[in-house]
């Protein structure tokens, strides 16, 4: 089991950073097609991708998305943050194999334990993918607490 510690708001600092990283593979593109509904055929059908401006299949633009998400919530500030807000502008695409890290940066302590931090993903080639900001709120107290396991999840 996997522990985490938060950063609550009165330790976070200007400039702070963390990283995330994670590889993208066919079955993250299944089960995100799954849960999100989102079944365009450029992320699912080789055919159909190898006819489109990407000539091949590539990741939902949101699951992406989805790693600056566990990124916070895991790394800067932490578990007990809240989201607020993103803006993301998707600047390459994602392949399956890519390894994204996820970086993340204090851009500006706000009143009220809001925290702006800056969301970049880069690829295994240091290109980065996706640009973006999030506002969110810090936790108050530290906590030190211990990730739930995931249960197996099984495709078709």
């Amino acid at each position: 089991m996997t522990q985490v510690t938060n950063i609550p708001y009165a330790e976070l600092q200007l400039g702070q950073k963390a990283s995330f990283s994670s590889s993208v593979e066919e079955r993250d593109v299944q089960l995100f097609a799954a849960v999100s509904r989102d079944h365009n055929p450029v992320h699912l059908d080789a055919e159909f991708a190898a006819q489109s401006m990407f000539k091949e299949r590539i990741a939902h633009g949101m699951f992406s998305g989805a790693l600056i998400s566990a990124a916070i919530a895991c790394e800067l500030p932490g578990p007990g943050t809240i989201y607020l807000g993103q803006q993301m502008r998707f600047t390459r695409p994602v392949k399956l194999g890519d390894t994204l890290t996820v970086e993340l940066e204090v851009l500006e302590l706000l009143p009220k334990g809001r925290v702006r931090i800056a969301t970049r993903v880069f690829n295994q080639n240091a290109e980065q993918v996706v640009d973006g900001e999030a506002e969110v709120l810090a936790p108050r107290e530290k906590q030190t607490l211990t990730l739930p396991e995931l249960p197996p999840i099984t495709i078709g």
